[in-house]
């Protein structure tokens, strides 16, 4: 196991990764920008599960912000000059998230600010549980961006009134943990100073399962969500693909960048 903790150990960057135990702790680390995804650090969470999908010791993974946020979503700023490494797929588009990519269960942590693409990680975790500040909010279409992937991923467990408010209101509309756990986003909402604690402890429980039980019980689960989900998620995903020709998908972020308002193209 020690080579194996060697191997995932990320100390500094915008990812940081310690193995405890059979665990792999992951925290997003860049919160000065409320963790926002930007080309690094997504690059950066993909080589991580690859690493980890080729560690035989491990048996659970926790995932969580470091500072007062989990994750904002897209960095506004590589929005607004317009991304250029897009995924040709929804699966390779969203190689940033764990699941699909690592055999073992994934635990996520919210603590603070959840948006935007920070909901996939919501969505894709095996168990998700939030500390008390926690909110959610799919800002999207108040930058110009779709939202096609995260409302897809979230609507196995999720209300669709619920989805639909988040989609169609973008940041009008911020869901507090405590209704976020009404509508079966999070499984449980703890003490923000409980949160890493009780995830910790989690994923310790995990552990003491058979791993290979585990393995293969995940993993019926999961595809059946795969296989039910996945033309729906590359029509989303194309749908994206070609809104980021719009006027409107980098006026957005270039708006919110200067704090005005959005010049939106109608009719077009």
């Amino acid at each position: 196991m020690a080579d194996c903790a060697a191997q995932l150990r990320r100390l500094e960057g915008p990812l940081l990764a310690e193995v405890t135990g059979h665990t792999l702790v992951v925290t997003l680390n860049r919160p000065e920008v409320a963790n926002a995804l930007d080309g690094e650090l997504m690059r950066a969470l993909s080589s991580l599960w690859s690493a980890a999908s080729a560690a035989p010791d491990l048996r659970c993974i926790v995932l969580t912000g470091a500072g007062r946020a989990f994750c904002s979503g897209a960095d506004v700023s590589m929005l607004a000059t317009g991304r250029t490494a897009l995924g040709d797929t929804a699966a390779e588009e969203l190689a940033f998230v764990p699941g699909p990519r690592v055999p073992v269960p994934v635990i996520a942590l919210v603590n603070g600010v959840c948006a935007g693409g920070g909901l996939h990680f919501v969505a894709d975790a095996d168990i998700c549980i939030a500390g008390e500040s926690a909110r959610f909010l799919d800002p999207h279409v108040s930058v110009g961006q779709v939202s096609a992937l995260e409302p897809l991923l979230m609507r196995g467990r999720v209300r669709r009134d619920v989805i639909n408010r988040m989609v169609l209101l973008g940041r009008h509309e911020q869901v507090s943990a405590q209704d976020a756990h009404f509508a079966g986003l999070v499984s449980e909402v703890v003490r923000d100073d409980e949160l890493v604690q009780r995830g910790t402890k989690l994923a310790e429980w995990i552990s003491l399962n058979s791993p290979e039980a585990v393995r293969l019980s995940r993993r019926v689960m999961r595809l059946a969500e795969e296989r039910s989900l996945a033309t729906e998620l590359d029509l989303g995903w194309e749908l994206v693909r070609r809104h980021h020709r719009h006027p409107d998908s980098q006026e957005g972020p270039r708006a919110f960048l200067e704090k005005r308002p959005a010049e939106w193209v109608v009719g077009s």
